[in-house]
């Protein structure tokens, strides 16, 4: 390229730049912040359903070419081989193209709203639907609905920081891109909005909650333009609901609470071990041996497994056992049941294995998965035992419900994406039950749901609760202070004295060669002696300086730094490094950025 076209590229540049900038500035003569907030919530949620559509699509066509012509009469060995070279690929692609962590993606983008300004990363709006497309069409045992809420989330993101948001506004963009995926991939505008709302945790408000609504009808409003209008899984209700059956609803909303605490404790567990594992091809392998084996023994487990729902909803039992070594048996209640139980269990081994074999996927699908197999083991085992007539399709549809709400511990999502899912609003009363219930069960032993826990263990959670909020919010490096002037241990009364006099601070860090803090000295305790020319000479800073009642580590969550101050009872305390000394920190100076984030936050 000459260096006239250079200089041609340079003058379009900054002339695109010149005028994007005077677009801005009209904007904000023109346009109120919440106007444009409305409008930006519409462009978001439209980009975030295109994305879901297209997740979708190439999901379903990399599923159907590798799987149209297995045969369903037994087992096949491709089964074994598919999902494998599907994490292989994805590996690869994250590790030498990406070359960024783009796993549960739920996870990073609740890190991004704590700790990162609600700022994600750009690459994220189609490595994510890249990735998970390939773990997930050639059977990766996780669901679509992480990776398009964490590419819903990063267009939001984008669009925000384009247009040079505020960080409140941002956040709220991130939760519009992450509704409008979640409603565009399963035409479910509610849910799509109750989920930014009970899992993403964003605050309800005036302000929030319009855009989210926004941003998730467009979403869907995609979806059902190219994919038309039918429920995600049909379903129809052969048998009314009728109060009598409320006992069993009852029992299977606590039996669901505790499915989806086995759930989530399972994944926990497992992902710590492939965490623990050091080199990326040993977790490869041990993953893919995991996964690859049980989705050849249980075909259900290949991919989302919606086709497995959507045989039990239809009334279809027999058919969950098509394409399994154990076809023979479809006739047989044993069985049936036996292996629809083996399926509740291993669903979270096959989940957590591919992605800790470095596959990309999320757990929506999965617990989905697990609460239809659950609510269908229910009812069936109960009929069959008790000779009752329980409704199995209703018990199934139920069972989604509680798991869902269980396990992301969002019961109205829960009730409301499985009512949207199949159009099972008749039965929104027990729907309702058993997802209170759940959610009742796993919130006694689970504080967390399964995207938060391991964030609320860092202190890096944003919540619902105010002050948790803000603290979380609030960062260490923005309220130390380092205006103090530092002494040494070997400095004479008479060099203090000088620093003093230099100083508008009454306090005194003390510090040796390395910068290592041994102890502070304050004015009030030398005010006696320091006008004794006498002393100057003989008493030198080591015999007059004091312990500080506690140590600030630069790493602690304001929260711990917080609870240090309540439990000492200090004004002012030091920040250290590895001992290093770094600043101070006061009550009055976290006060202050505590009242500024407060009202941002709150500002409706």
């Amino acid at each position: 390229m000459t260096n006239e076209n250079k200089s041609e590229e340079q003058k379009a540049g900054g002339k695109a730049r010149s005028t994007f900038h005077k677009l801005l500035m009209w904007r904000e003569r023109h346009i109120s912040e919440k106007a444009f907030v409305v409008v930006l919530a519409l462009i978001v949620g439209t980009l975030g359903g295109f994305a879901a559509l297209l997740l979708k699509e190439l999901i379903h066509i990399i599923s159907h070419t590798l799987t149209s012509g297995l045969s369903i009469t037994g087992g096949n060995y491709m089964y074994f081989i598919y999902p494998a070279v599907g994490v292989l690929i994805t590996l690869l692609f994250v590790r030498y193209v990406v070359r960024d962590n783009i796993s549960h993606g739920v996870t990073r983008v609740l890190y991004a709203i704590s700790q990162n300004k609600s700022r994600l990363k750009r690459h994220n709006i189609l490595s994510s639907l890249c990735a998970s497309s390939v773990t997930i069409g050639f059977g990766g045992s996780v669901g679509a609905e992480g990776p398009i809420v964490f590419s819903g989330a990063s267009i939001g993101s984008a669009v925000g920081q384009l247009f040079r948001m505020s960080p409140r506004v941002l956040m709220i963009m991130v939760g519009c891109g992450a509704a409008a995926g979640i409603a565009g991939i399963f035409k479910a505008p509610i849910a799509g909005m109750l989920f930014t709302l009970e899992v993403l945790m964003i605050d309800l408000t005036t302000v929030s909650v319009m855009p989210l609504l926004i941003a998730s009808i467009a979403g869907a409003t995609v979806a059902y333009t190219f994919t038309g209008y039918e429920a995600e899984f049909f379903f129809m209700q052969s048998e009314p609901f009728v109060t009598s059956r409320i006992p069993f609803v009852v029992l299977l909303g606590a039996f669901c609470g505790l499915v989806s605490l086995y759930f989530t404790r399972v994944m926990n567990m497992t992902e710590n071990m492939f965490q623990r594992i050091g080199s990326p091809w040993r977790r490869y392998a041990l993953g893919a041996v995991i996964m690859a084996g049980l989705v050849f023994l249980f075909p259900p487990l290949y991919g989302e497994g919606y086709s497995s729902i959507i045989s039990l909803l239809s009334g279809n039992t027999s058919a969950i056992l098509d394409g399994s070594i154990f076809y023979s048996g479809r006739n047989s209640v044993i069985i049936i049941l036996s292996f629809v139980a083996v399926l509740t269990i291993t669903k979270a081994f096959a989940t957590s294995a591919t992605n800790g074999a470095g596959g990309v996927g999320g757990t929506f699908a999965p617990s989905l998965f697990v609460g239809c197999m659950a609510g269908f083991l229910f009812a069936y085992s109960i009929n069959h035992i008790f000779g009752l007539d329980l409704s199995v399709k209703n018990f199934a549809l139920m069972g989604m419900a509680g798991v869902m709400a269980g396990v992301m511990h969002a019961p109205l999502m829960g009730m409301f994406l499985t009512a949207e899912l199949t159009g099972g609003y008749e039965l929104f009363l027990p729907l309702l039950i058993v997802s209170a219930l759940s959610y009742f069960t796993i919130k006694t032993f689970e504080p967390y749901s399964i995207y938060a826990m391991r964030l609320a263990q860092r202190g890096e959670l944003l919540t619902h609760h105010k002050d948790k909020a803000v603290l979380t919010l609030l960062k260490i490096d923005n309220v130390i202070e380092t205006d103090f002037h530092t002494v040494t241990p070997d400095m004479d009364l008479r060099q203090m004295v000088k620093v003093i006099a230099q100083s508008s601070r009454n306090l005194f860090p003390v510090v040796d060669s390395r910068g290592v803090l041994m102890g502070v000295v304050l004015l009030d305790d030398i005010r006696n002696i320091m006008f004794r020319p006498d002393l100057y000479r003989r008493m030198h800073v080591g015999k007059f300086m004091s312990t500080p009642p506690a140590l600030i580590d630069i790493h602690s969550s304001m929260e711990q730094v917080m609870k240090t101050f309540d439990d000492t009872g200090a004004w002012n305390l030091p920040v250290v490094d590895n001992g290093r000394y770094v600043g101070f920190v006061s009550k009055s100076k976290i006060f202050n950025s505590y009242r500024r984030v407060l009202r941002h936050y709150s500002e409706d």
